[in-house]
This record gives C-alpha cells, sequence and structure tokens, in this order.
C-alpha cells in the first residue's frame, strides 16, 4: 500500500511541474470506496458503482498486464479512467494513476514504457511513463489533439490518429456571419449514431524520438474523404504496422456520400512509406473486411472478414493471406459460427472468440491443418483473449459479473480470475439462478431461452415475469453484462426473467440468424410469444403480470407486439424503437441496414419483401393498442431517430393509454451518463411496479 501511495505522489508532481503548475495541484482520481453495503440486494447505485475493466495489453516482456478501469462519481455526474498494473508472476496489482485526467487508452511501447492518451495539457495528447509510474512525460504536442496511436516495432516512427477536415462549413462560406448557427448539407451522410459528421479521421506517420515532442506528421490519406479507424466503432485495432516497420495496414471504407450510405466493404490497405503508394490487399472481396493481425513472422495476415456488401450481420469468416503470393483462405468455410477477435500465438496458431449457443467462448485454429477446437466451456462470455507465455490472457463477463482478467490454460481451458475489480462489491450481494432452458418455437424448433430469478426465489411464490426482447436485431443474447439492461439488475426488482434466443440471432448457425432479414413481424415475433408462454405456465409465475421490454429492434418488437400481444402483457417499456418504418428509412444514416432489414425502400411497391416489411410496420397497429407503455429515448440518436420514441408516446396518449415519455437531450442510443443511467433504472423500475406488483 505504501510503495503504490509513494508512485502516486511521485506521478502527481512529475506531472503537475510538467505542465508548469505548482505541485500538489494536481486532483486525485476516484474509485468506488470499499464501503459496506445496506443490503445485499443490487440497487441503481451499487450497479453504477462497479469499476469498469477497458482494453488490456501484455507487456513486451510477457511479465505484466497493462489495464485501465473506469468509476462513475455519482455527485460529479462524471467518470475517472486510471491505470494498473497486474504482475503476472505473484499476482500483485499496482495503481500507476491516480489522477482526474481520465488516462485512456493504454499500450506499452516496443522497449517497455507504459503510454497513454489523457486531457491533462489541455487537449487529448499521448504521454509515456516508466513501468511503476515514474517519469512522465509527454510524446505529442498535435494542435487539436489526437485520437489513438500506434508505435512501430522499431519505436522510430509514431502512427497517431487525428480529424482533419475536408470540407467547407457555414462560415468558411459567409465568413462575415461568424454567430451563425447552422449546416448546410449537401451529402447523404452527414451524421453517424451520435455525433454529426464535421470531419474524417486519418492516420498520420511522424518520426518518433524519445525527449523531443511530434508536432506533426504525414497524412497518409491526404485529401481522402473517407476515415481510417471506420465509424463509429472504429479504433487502433483496425490499424497495424508491418512486422519491418516498412509500411502500414489499415481499413477504410472508400466510398462516398450516398455509395457510402449504402455499403458495407471496407478493405484492408497496405501504404508502402518509401514509396507512399497504397494496395487494396482484399480488393473483389464485397463486405466487411477489418481487424488485421500479422503472424510473428510477419508473413501472414489474419482479418474479419463478410462476404455480402450491404449485410452487417453476415458470418464473420476468418481468412489468412500470405502477403508474399497474395493467396487467401478462408478456414471457416465449415465452420457455421462467427470468428472474432483474431490473435496469433505463433505463425501456425490462431486464438479467437466466438458465439455459440449463447455464451463466448475462446478457439484455436491451427493452419498446417486447418482443425478449429473450442477451448473454453461455460456459462461466461469471454470478450478478448491474448496468447502469452503457457497461458492465454483474456477477460471474461457474464449476466452475473462485470468483466474481470483472467489466465487461461491454453490446453484445458480452466480459468483463473487476476483482476478482481468488484470483488468487494460482489462478495457483499445476492444474485439470482441463471438458468438456461430450450423451448420449443411454433415451427417445431428448439430456441435456447436464459431465465434469470430473483435472489432469494422462492418457488412457493409467485412472481411478475418480464420478456425481454433483443436489439441488434441480429445481436446474441449470450452472457452479458450491461448497465441498462442488466439481468440480475432486473430481477433484483423482484421479477423472473425470460430472455429468449428468437429467431435472427447469431450463436444457433446462418440459417437460424437469417430468418430476420425482411421479415421482422414473423417467426421472430412468434418465438418471443413462445417463450413467454411456455414460462408463464409454471406455478411461480403471475401469468397476470406480465410486462414486455426491448431497446433499439427490442423496441420496434415492443410497439409491434403492442398492437398483436392479445392481453398477455400488462405493461410494455421500448427504448429507442423503431415504431414507423417509413419514418425511419427517411431519417435512418446507415442506408445499407435498412435497404437490407427492411427488403428496400416504401416506394417499391412491386418489391414484396419491402411491401412486408412496410405493411407491418408498428405504427399501422396501434389502434389496437390498449396496455400501458413507457416510452426512452435520446435526441443524440441518429440511427433511430427521437422522433420515432414521440411519436409512439404521442399515439398512447392520444388513444387515452397511460404513457410516459423519459427523454434525454443529451443522450444518444445508449445513456451513457452516471446521473442518467441512474434514472434510467429508476424509471424503468417504477414503471413496472406500478403496473405488475399488486
Amino acid at each position: 500500500m505504501k510503495q503504490q501511495l509513494c508512485t502516486a505522489l511521485v506521478l502527481l508532481s512529475v506531472a503537475a511541474c510538467e505542465d508548469g503548475n505548482p505541485a500538489g495541484e494536481t486532483k486525485p482520481g476516484y474509485r468506488t470506496p470499499d464501503a459496506k453495503l445496506a443490503s445485499d440486494i443490487m440497487t441503481p447505485e451499487v450497479l453504477w458503482s462497479f469499476g469498469r475493466l477497458g482494453g488490456f495489453k501484455l507487456s513486451p516482456d510477457k511479465r505484466a498486464v497493462l489495464y485501465p478501469v473506469t468509476y462513475f462519481h455519482k455527485e460529479e455526474n462524471r467518470s475517472y479512467t486510471d491505470l494498473y498494473l497486474l504482475h503476472l508472476a505473484d499476482g500483485k496489482i499496482t495503481r500507476l494513476t491516480d489522477t482526474d485526467y481520465n488516462e485512456a487508452a493504454p499500450d506499452w511501447t516496443p522497449d517497455g514504457k507504459v503510454a497513454f492518451l489523457s486531457g491533462k495539457s489541455g487537449s487529448t495528447q499521448l504521454w509515456e511513463m516508466n513501468a511503476d509510474g515514474s517519469g512522465l512525460t509527454r510524446v505529442t504536442d498535435v494542435e487539436g489533439g489526437i485520437e489513438g496511436f500506434l508505435y512501430s516495432p522499431d519505436r522510430s516512427r509514431l502512427l497517431y490518429l487525428k480529424e482533419v477536415k475536408l470540407e467547407q462549413d457555414i462560415h468558411d462560406l459567409h465568413p462575415d456571419l461568424p454567430k451563425a448557427n447552422a449546416r448546410l448539407i449537401e451529402g447523404q451522410f452527414y451524421r453517424h449514431w451520435d455525433h454529426w459528421v464535421e470531419g474524417y479521421t486519418h492516420p498520420f506517420i511522424a518520426d518518433y524520438a524519445p525527449g523531443r515532442a511530434v508536432t506533426g506528421g504525414l497524412d497518409i490519406m491526404a485529401g481522402e474523404k473517407w476515415e481510417s479507424p471506420v465509424r463509429p466503432f472504429g479504433g487502433t485495432e483496425q490499424i497495424t504496422w508491418t512486422t519491418d516497420g516498412k509500411g502500414i495496414i489499415y481499413t477504410a471504407r472508400k466510398k462516398e456520400g450516398i455509395a457510402y450510405a449504402r455499403s458495407t466493404n471496407t478493405d484492408l490497405y497496405l501504404y508502402d512509406i518509401a514509396s507512399g503508394t497504397t494496395r487494396n490487399l482484399t480488393d473483389g472481396m464485397m463486405g466487411y473486411d477489418n481487424h488485421p493481425a500479422l503472424s510473428p513472422d510477419g508473413s501472414l495476415l489474419a482479418w474479419e472478414s463478410m462476404e455480402r456488401d450491404g449485410y452487417e450481420a453476415d458470418k464473420i469468416r476468418l481468412f489468412v493471406m500470405n502477403l508474399q503470393t497474395g493467396e487467401k483462405k478462408d478456414y471457416t468455410r465449415a465452420f457455421d459460427q462467427h470468428a472474432e477477435g483474431v490473435a496469433w500465438a505463433d505463425n501456425n496458431t490462431i486464438y479467437f472468440i466466438s458465439d455459440h449457443h449463447a455464451t463466448d467462448e475462446i478457439y484455436r485454429l491451427t493452419l498446417d491443418d486447418g482443425i478449429i477446437t473450442r477451448l473454453t466451456d461455460g456459462v461466461h462470455n469471454y470478450t478478448s483473449v491474448i496468447p502469452a507465455d503457457g497461458c492465454l490472457l483474456a477477460s471474461r463477463v457474464s449476466m452475473s459479473k462485470p468483466a474481470e482478467i483472467y489466465r487461461v490454460n491454453s490446453a484445458t481451458g480452466e480459468a483463473e480470475e487476476l483482476s478482481f475489480i468488484n470483488k468487494a462489491l460482489l462478495d457483499q450481494l445476492t444474485f439470482g439462478k441463471v438458468e438456461s432452458r430450450w423451448i420449443k418455437t411454433t415451427d417445431n424448433k428448439q430456441m435456447l431461452t436464459w431465465i434469470i430469478y430473483p435472489p432469494r426465489f422462492d418457488p412457493a411464490k409467485r412472481y411478475p415475469a418480464l420478456l425481454y426482447c433483443e436489439g441488434g436485431p441480429q445481436s446474441t443474447v449470450s452472457q452479458f453484462w450491461s448497465y441498462r439492461w442488466n439481468f440480475q439488475m432486473m430481477a433484483a426488482n423482484g421479477y423472473i426473467i425470460v430472455a429468449p434466443n428468437r429467431r435472427g440471432l447469431p450463436g444457433f448457425g446462418q440459417e437460424w440468424l437469417e430468418q430476420i432479414s425482411g421479415d421482422y413481424s414473423g417467426q421472430n415475433i412468434r418465438d418471443y410469444l413462445s417463450a413467454i408462454d411456455a414460462v408463464k405456465q409454471e406455478p411461480y409465475v403471475n401469468e397476470e403480470r406480465l410486462g414486455c421490454i426491448g431497446a433499439s429492434y427490442g423496441g420496434y418488437s415492443v410497439f409491434y407486439l403492442a398492437g398483436h400481444h392479445e392481453k398477455r402483457f400488462k405493461a410494455f417499456i421500448a427504448h429507442c424503437g423503431i415504431y414507423n418504418f417509413e419514418m425511419q428509412y427517411a431519417t435512418t444514416e446507415e442506408m445499407w441496414f435498412a435497404d437490407w432489414d427492411l427488403g428496400g425502400a416504401p416506394w417499391e411497391k412491386n418489391n414484396p419483401v419491402a411491401r412486408r416489411s412496410f405493411d407491418n410496420s408498428p405504427h399501422r397497429f396501434a389502434g389496437n393498442w390498449d396496455t400501458p407503455i413507457l416510452v426512452i429515448h435520446g435526441q443524440r440518436d441518429f440511427r433511430i431517430d427521437a422522433s420515432q420514441g414521440m411519436a409512439a408516446f404521442n399515439t398512447a396518449r392520444l388513444r387515452g393509454i397511460p404513457a410516459q415519455y423519459l427523454y434525454f437531450p443529451e443522450e444518444s442510443h445508449w445513456v451513457l451518463g452516471c446521473q442518467n443511467g441512474i434514472l434510467w433504472q429508476r424509471t424503468f423500475a417504477a414503471w413496472l411496479d406500478r403496473w405488475l406488483k399488486e
């Protein structure tokens, strides 16, 4: 404890002096106090007290793991992120930083220093320090800040990400109107998920030398009106240096406007530093090609690939290319599952994550024989994997536990927890039992459904139950941990949760996944009802007190079921759901999604798939609504515009149906703010309690 405190004090004093501020002016960080809880039943406040693990990195000598943890301070309504070091030999954990600057995206330099992004200097820049937290120095001083970084293997160059402006805005066109607040839009792709598209993130490369600040660099996509990494979720995992440091492989979708909005065709490009030329490595491959990973000797390139353009939920294949010959091979042709999170162990062995029957497990591929072996098995999700000396390091999560770092035996799959970020809280809480059940569907298939019981469940009692409708729509109901749709939080309020893996979800083969495309109102809706109809037969379920909840596509499901549920449910909650398909088609941004999933445009009168979709829009059945409904939406949700939620709420009120509208002006498709998140949970529970409890 004293050593950690001294390290933190050294870091703080160095940081303060570097900025020219008096020593001690830097404010400390924050993490949840190890307090005694008032109850063993989880509350929204406890849920938002958990530390949140970020992406972890193995040191070059493979002796330590660097990782960030984020805590939310309720009263300040903000987050604090600090860095931690886990020593693999003895399991000792050292807190490296203790500041209010939110050290983010940590990684190792090739020679074993700790690097990270921080806004300490006023803009987001790259900083370095020794592995004991001493010797803090700023590496970049790039105007406007940077968004990510990668060191070249020999540490002679630095790649950093920065947004560049390539379009004229209203003030460029009218400099005499500096206070004008408007956007003049011509292109199609002008907003995305939660932000207005005002620039393009490009990779820059610069010479690097310790002790000399990087102030500029070469834009390797100069003048190109597209970005790398690809919006909205891409980071440096979409880019890699070649092992000789002479080139950069990056991901991009090199299309503009409507063509960009209608296509998922990203490619991998190899930029040669010496010549300044760029080559498309995946030319002719029409779907997503992403997440390049080079073998240790640099001769082979592995990546994730989808086959079809416009289909964002297509099977994720694992391809490997010989960079000398250009020969490439799909190693998952006979593997009817996704392959994600590729990590090389040696030049013949790759580990990856795949979803099978609603859990995400670690798999191993050996290239010489093409054999894929499942390594782990359990009620959990592995979310990432890194080969280490004689073992694997992985992050793991479940419906009953936030993410932690584990050491996994690469021969047996046995796992040992290492990080224990949330042990103090978890040890004080009682969670409900999580059970998997196979339920027969209306077309005689078997559907895996998770049942989550309240803490201290008593089978002699009768409980209200909630049907959970998954979003995506092609997102599995696996062992995820959420800070909104948290099944243990719902169960703690005294509900049985029914969470079916209905048609349209991965993990059960491509045929099961693809049924939903162009048929939102079809078999998957019947699957929902099969699940709740089966579980409500249990003597401990009060079938007179059933609720139905969901977000995104799940919100659409709620709106649709509100007009078709035949008196099953007594309360609905829809978060960011699609209410009117014609409105959705005309206001969403990623048109490939609407084109593929709805089957076409509303004006395509001779398109039977599109006609089926638009004819079954939930708003067309609002005349059947008869059940209280809570509608939730965020103004910055550009995937499903906030007007959808407002229209659904207005419809309910105009029809005399009890309704509430929880509106977040600053939130997007998710609710990310601390106090907003707690408010979400309180409103969610209060609405259900009002209608489903005596």
